[in-house]
């Protein structure tokens, strides 16, 4: 029967939604599932972290947190690892603050080769009283960038400059070239950065031991009162620290793909929501699927064009629904979402941008979303309108196979799915609605036919609708 359809659509609908989400969740918790628990170590010690991704306050809240705690432990000193293309103003001056509150010093690294300390990053490896990058990084570009793009007002950039002056004045670094890090975008190798007068980059260091092998002996300030103390990590073990499991989800969100993957997903959600509000499960998890996205947005370097891109594909496919079969809005939405994808995040950022085979995968997909799911469900809301289960309460019908106990009845000319009340009912007897098991008429035999007698089922006419 059409009410059977209909709820089988949803069901489908609902399954298909869910398998989608926990396939993209699972994506997000696989970095958080391979984390490396923490080491354990005896004698002199030095506390391992690590800023892999965007700078976030969840990795700032870890890395505070692991710092603060260096001292309680009595750690030697603690390492930052960096690989990082920037991220939140605030998130860094949570780090920034942390490092020079220390009275542990706090070595900064930029490893292994291929790493960068972007935008935030660089601020951080200038707070850090002494900083190490591996051949083959990079550091720089710590421009701030605002929403759309484009350079943020001539106020913020000269805080911003005026901040990492002071830092590479207080940590010995070039400070030249650190404002110029901020007002022109300026960025080093690590050989350039080690070679710099004053240096950038306090050492070349292939790896974490041979950073603390080099850094052993040096005098660094360190704390609030800006007190010398000298390194001393000759020899000590390293203790690797974990974000732990809910901070390493969190902070493995905000991830470009996965932004651009929630973003759209959840713009799709909310117009299965709209088309077939009866569902309702879509339309939650779209909602929460677009602040997972636009938490991401904050974080990373979003510009408004792409947003306004993807926006408008999701109206391009919306407009192709009205048109039968793969048209001209379809193309157009099709354009809109890979030049959406492209131009989501600022060029000018390493590493901050949506994967190119995701921008081939996604809108396959998405075509064959609207032309299949979509339009089922559009078709579905076309059927003609049903009748009320709860509105055959005592109407009367004929039994059109045997209920035994469960069968088949004709009751207003629909066919429905039935049971009996009571004892087996013969195909052919007047029935009488009692009640509902679901979407199943309860029937007994009709008291008002003589003893309730089966009679020749009629055969259903042409214009007869299936309930079931």
């Amino acid at each position: 029967m059409d009410v059977v359809r209909e709820e089988h659509g949803r069901m489908r609908i609902t399954r298909a939604v869910g398998v989608l989400v926990g396939v993209t969740l699972l994506l997000a918790l696989w970095p958080a599932l391979g984390a490396q628990a923490q080491g354990s170590a005896t004698g002199r010690t030095v506390k391992v972290l690590t800023l892999d991704g965007a700078v976030d306050p969840f990795i700032a809240r870890y890395l505070k947190s692991g710092i603060e705690s260096a001292a309680r432990d009595g750690a030697s000193a603690v390492v930052i690892r960096i690989d990082t293309p920037g991220g939140l103003n605030s998130s860094m001056r949570t780090i920034v603050n942390a490092i020079l509150r220390s009275d542990v010093p706090v070595l900064c690294w930029t490893g292994p080769s291929g790493a960068h300390a972007a935008s935030a990053g660089t601020f951080i490896m200038m707070a850090c009283p002494w900083n190490a990058m591996a051949p083959g990084t990079n550091i720089g570009a710590a421009h701030p960038v605002g929403i759309g793009g484009g350079i943020v007002k001539q106020k913020t950039t000269n805080d911003a400059a005026a901040s990492i002056n002071s830092l590479a004045e207080r940590n010995g670094y070039n400070q030249p070239w650190a404002v110029s890090a901020v007002t022109d975008s300026a960025t080093l190798s690590a050989q350039q950065a080690a070679d710099q007068k004053p240096p950038v980059t306090k050492q070349i260091a292939t790896s974490i031991p041979d950073l603390l092998h080099k850094a052993d002996g040096q005098a660094v300030r360190v704390g609030s009162d800006n007190a010398q103390v000298t390194i001393d990590t000759a020899g000590a073990a390293t203790v690797e620290q974990s974000p732990g499991l809910a901070a390493s989800v969190l902070h493995g969100l905000i991830n470009p793909n996965l932004a651009f993957i929630f973003f759209y997903l959840g713009i799709i959600l909310i117009i299965i929501e709209l088309l077939h509000p009866g569902v309702s499960v879509p339309g939650i998890l779209g909602t929460l699927l677009l602040v997972a996205a636009f938490l991401s947005f904050g974080v990373l370097p979003v510009q408004l064009a792409g947003v306004v891109l993807l926006v408008a594909s999701a109206v391009f496919y919306l407009l192709e629904l009205k048109h039968p079969g793969i048209g001209l809005p379809a193309v157009g939405g099709t354009i809109c979402l890979v030049l959406g994808g492209l131009l989501l995040f600022d060029p000018s950022v390493p590493d901050v941008r949506v994967s190119r085979w995701l921008l081939l995968v996604v809108p396959t997909l998405v075509v064959a979303f609207f032309a299949v799911v979509v339009q089922a469900a559009l078709e579905a809301r076309r059927q003609p309108p049903m009748i009320d289960v709860d509105q055959l309460y005592g109407e009367e019908g004929v039994a059109i196979t045997d209920l035994a106990p469960r069968g088949e009845v004709r009751v207003r000319g629909e066919h429905w799915s039935a049971q009996a009340a009571h004892d087996p009912i013969g195909a052919g007897t007047h029935v009488r609605v009692v009640g509902r098991d679901g979407l199943k008429l309860v029937v007994v035999p009709d008291p008002t036919q003589v003893g309730g007698q089966p009679m020749a089922p009629s055969m259903p006419g042409p214009d007869d609708r299936r309930g079931s």
